[in-house]
């Protein structure tokens, strides 16, 4: 039996009925020194990312135009 013959049979299923319940948001309070703190680790996570994007970027001038100029 497939879905569409249970719905015409009138055989539900009674999780059918049941109106899922939205999730109330409860907003954070963070403490100032938490807030820095996270702020911090984010400008070191993008300073790092920096200093990987510009050593990649030579590793690729290195690769496209060999070690030694021409």
């Amino acid at each position: 039996m497939d879905m569409k013959e249970i719905f015409e049979s009138g055989c539900f299923s009674p999780v059918w009925n049941e109106v899922e319940e939205k999730e109330v948001y409860v907003p954070q309070r963070k403490d100032l020194t938490v807030l820095l703190a996270e702020l911090e680790d984010i400008k070191n996570t993008i300073d790092d990312i920096k200093a990987r994007q510009w050593h990649l970027a030579k590793l690729m001038k290195f690769h496209k135009e060999g070690l030694a100029p021409q």
